[in-house]
Parts: C-alpha cells; sequence; structure tokens
C-alpha cells in the first residue's frame, strides 16, 4: 500500500475534503473558515476555493447558533460538520449538545436521527490560559446519545473523521492544538478507523499505560526511557472514548498485571476515573499493583508558560508512576 507522511492538519483537511466530495450533502460550518484564514488552526485552508461558500459557511461567533444550526440541518437530512474553535467554548452551546443533540434520537423514539459532527481542540501548549486551554472530555463523555472520538496521529484523524461524518450519531471529535503540526504516515488510498478499537501504540509485558492524544506521544517517550532500564510497558490509545474498547485495555492489564492512565484533563473526575472503574469491576483480580492516574493538576490552566508545564502531566510523570507501580510489587 502506498503512503505519505503528512501533518495532522492536512490529514484533516484531507478528510474533509473527501467527505465533501463524497456527498453533497456535508457541509461545514464555524468561524473564519474562508480563505485564506481557512479557520482558526487553518484545516479549511482551500476548500472555500474548491467547494465555494455555500459548502463552506462563515457563521457569527455564537456558539449556540452554530450548534443549532447544525442540528436543524441534520434533522432535515443533511450531513454538517461544525467547527467550533475552543473546546473551552461548548459551555456557551450547552442546552443545544447536551439536550437537543444528545436526546434527539431517543426523545423521537428513533423516528429523527442527528447525524452531525461537532469538531473543536482542546489542551495546553500555547499559553492560551484558562479560558482557551481545556480538556473537557470527561463531560461529554457523561452524556448518554454522544459519541467522543480523540485522534492522536495523522493516520487516525482521516480515519476518525470519515467514520465520524459517515455516523448517524452525532459525534463529538476532539482534536489537540498542539499535534497540528505533527508528522505521520497514512495510506494514499482512501480508508476509515472504526469507533470503539483501541490502537496498541507499543506492546509490552510489564504495565499497560492507557492514554489519549497529545498524552500518547509522550506515554510512548516515558515508555522508551523505561526500556533503558528493563521495564516493558504496553502503550494504548483508546481513539474514542465512547464507545470505550474495554476488551484491549482488560486484555492488556491481564497480560501485565498492572496499569497507568494519562490524560492532560485535570485527575478529579476525568475520563480515567472510568477507566479506573472498569478495572476494578471486570479485572480486579488481575492487579499485583494499584491503578496509577496520571492528569492534570485540579487548577484553572496558568497563561505562565512554566507553570503552564507544571500543571500539565510530563514525560517524567509517566515514568515515575510506571517505576512507583512496578516497584510496589
Amino acid at each position: 500500500m502506498a503512503m505519505s507522511k503528512i501533518t495532522y492538519r492536512e490529514a484533516l483537511t484531507r478528510a474533509l475534503e473527501e467527505e465533501l466530495r463524497n456527498d453533497e450533502r456535508v457541509f461545514v460550518l464555524g468561524t473564519d473558515l474562508h480563505d485564506p484564514q481557512g479557520g482558526s488552526f487553518k484545516v479549511e485552508t482551500g476548500l472555500t476555493h474548491k467547494f465555494g461558500k455555500q459548502r463552506i459557511f462563515n457563521t457569527p461567533i455564537s456558539e449556540i447558533a452554530i450548534a443549532g444550526s447544525a442540528l436543524g440541518a441534520a434533522m432535515t437530512g443533511m450531513r454538517p460538520i461544525a467547527e467550533i474553535m475552543y473546546m473551552d467554548f461548548f459551555g456557551c452551546a450547552m442546552d443545544q449538545i447536551m439536550n437537543q443533540i444528545a436526546k434527539l434520537r431517543y426523545m423521537s423514539g428513533g423516528q429523527i436521527e442527528a447525524p452531525l459532527v461537532l469538531i473543536t481542540q482542546q489542551g495546553t501548549g500555547r499559553s492560551s490560559a484558562a479560558q482557551h486551554s481545556q480538556s473537557l472530555e470527561a463531560i461529554f463523555s457523561h452524556i448518554p446519545g454522544l459519541k467522543v472520538v480523540m485522534p492522536a496521529t495523522p493516520h487516525d484523524a482521516i480515519g476518525l473523521l470519515k467514520t465520524a461524518v459517515r455516523d448517524n450519531d452525532p459525534v463529538i471529535f476532539i482534536e489537540h492544538k498542539m499535534l497540528y503540526n505533527e508528522k505521520g504516515e497514512v495510506p494514499d488510498e482512501e480508508f476509515f478507523v472504526p469507533f470503539g478499537k483501541a490502537a496498541i501504540r507499543r506492546e509490552g509485558a510489564d504495565v499497560t499505560v492507557v492514554a489519549t492524544l497529545k498524552m500518547v506521544g509522550r506515554a510512548m517517550e516515558a515508555a522508551a526511557i523505561l526500556e533503558a532500564e528493563g521495564i516493558d510497558v504496553e502503550v494504548i490509545d483508546p481513539r474514542t472514548i465512547v464507545p470505550l474498547d474495554e476488551e484491549s485495555i482488560l486484555r492488556s492489564v491481564s497480560k501485565t498485571h498492572r496499569l497507568v492512565v494519562v490524560h492532560e484533563a485535570v485527575k478529579r473526575c476525568g475520563w480515567g476515573g472510568e477507566i479506573c472503574g472498569l478495572i476494578m469491576e471486570k479485572s480486579f483480580y488481575d492487579l499485583d499493583a494499584p491503578v496509577v492516574r496520571v492528569a492534570g493538576k485540579n487548577i484553572p490552566i496558568p497563561f505562565s508558560a512554566r507553570l503552564e508545564n507544571e500543571a500539565t502531566p510530563k514525560v517524567s510523570d509517566i515514568v515515575e508512576a510506571v517505576r512507583a507501580t512496578v516497584g510496589g510489587n
């Protein structure tokens, strides 16, 4: 299979272009999408020129209007892709997302679907401070009716976004602002990545590390450091936290007997707690040591780059957590 090495940003642009060409019902809406801006993170660059302003819509800076317009279009047979530039701003559209988009199929008895994608980005790394840096995936994974997708590589950015656009349920598609320039290999031919199927980024025998988005790369760096110490780390990227590939995580823990969960979101009520609960309920007797969570500190994200770094999980934090759980046996 022919492969190309492209950035995460280029992968997202390719997926959007393929889906816009594939189905005339697909359109993109959000703020500053038209060329030359091409969106806040330049993912939509070139799409206005190729598809016109009838398929690439600029909207006012009103998140509730963006979400509501997407829902209305989806209800009438379209397949909208709505971009809300920062996940922090989902709060402005929470009624539309939580009470309307997520509930429509259920409350209509299955008569009405909401095949829409809400694209956003989250995370630290740009000193964007407390209102533009949060990782809020746990909130949306708690709402029945929504699927939550978190691609960590260019390959998954394409495959998961294309799957999301063709899904008949609403999808929260979460990117990370510090991944856009990361490069990776992707097939030149069309492909899809299924929801609910984790990726084993690295096989290992001593401890399982489950991580998402930017933390996948940091987990891989930690695994390389630990390998030199004779500790064999298995790294699992769930790719989607709703639906969650429980089987792959349980199988790994039954092999390694130890688990470390890593996420950038604050530790309190983060999605890592769900993984801990899963292991306690279904794999407790496989454990040789307590489950460990490595997560953001329970504080608003500081503006200072140095303080932001201290509030966010580092490679060294993952290394120390793995050493502790392995040494604790």
